[in-house]
């Protein structure tokens, strides 16, 4: 029985198509291993959205190495699409494979006996019309469901278009079979992902369903507590989805919107298919009807002519913004993309300063939305994610919580009442279920 470990970089959907091809693998009779048990096969999913993506898969190709020299190393992911020549020269690789041939990886490379020369399996990207289903399950006490796959909007800094393909969905029907699925194991929380999550419909070419409608039938699989919506662009979250959400008692009021620029004329550069005043009115919709939502943004700094006041509007836009917390990312320049010619380059110096500048921001963003649930009865699931006798989880409204570690508290969904914020930045909790004291 060979073993084989798995290494993930990147986004919520790498981590639901690891989890399926891991599947996959056990099926046939591997054995799923972890990455320093000495396995005979590596399987590394790669991310290309920013250099140190690409960084990082290298690191992990010569760590394989160091703990399993004679090991079959293949790539996967997004880099793997972009870059398959280049990845297959980084020494200790034996296998490349793109966007298409990933999930067929175990029928394509036959018994993983190394080769005397690396193997390229990557079709045009044009070609990869298939939607391949995808769930994370036994990884996390969270599963991250994938709905949609691709994209067919044009970001001039983004190179997923050219990574994963156009836009194309899974139907409803299916989605619905398989969540009944994910509900026969102990999973309490379904997590909906996709590249462009709020594009779903697309099949074939053609939109056949909406993404309001997925939600309202997801609204009635039994056995599921909880749904969250991953990323989901301003444009396409609409008023009909934010008050369906606020009157669901299963999906969530917890919201990641991408704004990427608080200034028009750089989301005009970025080719972003809003401008701020709408994404101002989204936040503002969201929390008219549910005030106690968690709103997470997405921001890009540096990105080319982004001037001094430039960032400074998006910096005053966000602290006005009632939102929870920032993710920020620095530009890098990527390969085949219109930003990567534009003139007006920012130093990275300049891009350094005011990604300091937002990620001080989103601690003060975190720490007044937390601050502002003080005292409430919320619900927490348990993870298993346990630190010097603390465990760890999260309320349906994403604060993350610490409480004294107890196994039997572990995947279980508990009320509680959010006491004080930690020293290390977690919500302390007391357990009113059953009059348990767990800080």
């Amino acid at each position: 029985m060979k073993k084989v470990a798995f290494y993930t970089l990147g986004c919520k959907l790498n981590y639901s198509e690891t989890s399926t091809i891991a599947r996959k693998f056990e099926e046939k009779g591997y054995r799923k291993v972890e990455f320093t048990d000495v396995p005979d096969i590596y399987i590394i999913n790669t991310c290309s959205v920013t250099e140190n993506a690409d960084k990082k898969c290298k690191k992990i190709v010569r760590e394989a190495r160091n703990i399993s020299p004679n090991a079959y190393v293949a790539i996967i992911g997004c880099y793997a699409q972009l870059k398959p020549k280049e990845i297959s020269e980084i020494p200790g690789v034996d296998a490349v494979l793109g966007a298409s041939e990933k999930f067929r990886l175990i029928e394509l490379l036959d018994g993983f006996i190394r080769p005397e020369q690396p193997q390229v399996f990557n079709s045009e990207i044009k070609e990869v019309k298939r939607f391949n289903t995808s769930y994370s399950l036994f990884d996390r006490t969270r599963t991250f469901l994938k709905v949609q796959d691709g994209c067919d909007y044009s970001c001039s800094f983004c190179t997923i278009p050219l990574a994963r393909g156009s836009s194309r969905s899974d139907s409803i029907e299916h989605i619905v079979h398989t969540a009944k699925e994910i509900a026969q194991t102990d999973v309490k929380e379904i997590v909906l992902t996709g590249v462009n999550t709020g594009d779903f419909g697309l099949q074939n070419g053609e939109r056949k369903e909406r993404f309001i409608d997925l939600i309202k039938a997801l609204n009635s699989v039994e056995g599921v507590d909880r749904f969250r919506i991953s990323s989901i662009e301003p444009n396409l979250l609409h008023d009909e989805i934010i008050e369906f959400a606020a009157q669901s008692k299963k999906f969530v009021p917890h919201f990641h919107i991408p704004l990427q620029s608080g200034s028009n004329k750089i989301l005009k550069l970025m080719r972003r298919r809003y401008l701020r005043e709408l994404y101002a009115a989204r936040i503002a919709k969201i929390k008219s009807v549910m005030p106690n939502a968690c709103i997470g943004v997405d921001v890009i700094v540096g990105f080319p002519g982004e001037t001094n006041e430039d960032f400074l509007e998006t910096y005053r836009f966000l602290i006005e913004l009632d939102v929870s917390y920032l993710h920020v990312f620095t530009y890098s320049e990527r390969d085949n993309t219109l930003a990567a010619t534009m003139p007006e380059t920012v130093s990275l110096k300049e891009r350094n300063e005011r990604s300091a500048m937002l990620h001080s921001l989103s601690d003060k963003k975190r720490r007044t939305f937390y601050e502002s649930n003080l005292g409430k009865e919320l619900t927490v699931l348990f993870e298993n994610d346990v630190e010097e006798g603390q465990m760890h989880g999260f309320t349906e409204n994403y604060i993350r919580v610490s409480a004294k570690y107890d196994p039997a508290l572990i995947n279980e969904l508990k009320k509680v009442r959010l006491r004080s914020i930690s020293d290390r930045g977690t919500v302390l909790v007391d357990e009113i279920a059953d009059d348990i004291l767990v800080h």
